[in-house]
């Protein structure tokens, strides 16, 4: 009977943590991680620990996640309307509103208190701002406006930036550029997901795509006009002497071929292409990334 109970209790706290973990879209926040950490490391320039870095990325999870789990509390009624969401914790009522909020508060909590207590004053508050904008103003502006998607795009560019200021406790052009560059390249990256799931959107009354007319040449064109201001701001670090040489071959090609998926869906205006779209992005940001990180050291 004992052993049993133990099943059935390491059962409900498998199931639980599962939830909670998709309540904070943990692999979401991954790339929250990912791209505060590289902040970091380029702001740092070489002089960093791994004790500092494992904090970033800490600080980052657990802001990501409240943002994350906030952005569910107040998408519950909606994301039932979803077939690729319905099955989220509040949702299904695998757990209750409160339960979300507290998680939320506690991840939070946890988040801020790190980037305050370790590291500074400024990476708190940019933390802090990203978190209220993206749960409070982007998550229900996404059922009246495509604005939402450039006012989505604010808090979801400052990690690199936060870990940048988080290492250094300077906000100056070079945070601003890795700024630019992760707001620019978000707006083809939710365009093409806005398009791939079109229909589900619409049942929740969600307004992603920039044109009226949704899965349309119009929106397509705006996609191909963000990536051309995009490849602009992926020169400027090599023309302020951030980078080198070889991090400005390497924007300039994967650049070329993000623009050449857009020109595709442009041509297309089929899912498929917006499908292959959206998987580039997942490409590009991380190697942009990278290169400029790896061309300092």
């Amino acid at each position: 009977m004992q052993g049993l109970e133990r099943v059935g209790i390491g059962s409900f706290v498998t199931a639980k943590l599962k939830d909670y973990a998709m309540l904070m879209k943990f692999r979401l926040s991954l790339l929250v991680v990912f791209s505060s950490g590289i902040g970091f490391l380029i702001g740092a320039n070489g002089n960093w620990s791994w004790q500092n870095f494992i904090m970033i990325s800490l600080g980052g999870m657990l802001t990501a996640g409240a943002s994350n789990a906030l952005n569910q509390v107040i998408e519950k009624d909606f994301d039932r309307l979803m077939k690729r969401t319905a099955n989220r914790p509040l949702p299904t009522e695998r757990m209750n509103t409160i339960e979300a909020i507290l998680f939320s508060g506690v991840l939070a909590i946890g988040g801020l208190g790190i980037l305050w207590l370790y590291f500074n004053q400024a990476a708190a508050l940019l933390s802090a701002i990203a978190l209220i904008s993206y749960a409070f103003i982007y998550t229900p502006m996404k059922r009246f406006s495509p604005v939402a998607v450039y006012l989505g795009a604010i808090p979801g560019a400052l990690p690199p930036m936060i870990g940048f200021v988080a290492a250094t406790n300077l906000i100056n052009a070079e945070s601003g550029l890795l700024f630019l560059i992760q707001f620019f390249w978000q707006l083809p990256h939710f365009w093409a997901i806005g398009w791939v799931a079109y229909d589900d959107y619409m049942k929740a009354g969600y307004k992603l795509l920039p044109s009226k007319d949704g899965q349309s040449k119009t929106s397509a064109m705006q996609t191909i006009v963000s990536i051309v201001v995009l490849i602009a701001f992926s020169v400027l670090p090599y023309y302020f002497h951030y980078a080198g040489v070889v991090s400005l071959i390497i924007l300039l090609t994967i650049g070329v071929v993000f623009l050449y998926q857009s020109i595709k869906l442009y041509r297309d205006c089929t899912v498929a292409s917006a499908r292959q779209l959206m998987f580039g992005s997942f490409f590009y940001l991380p190697i942009v990334q990278l290169a400029l990180y790896f061309d300092k050291i």
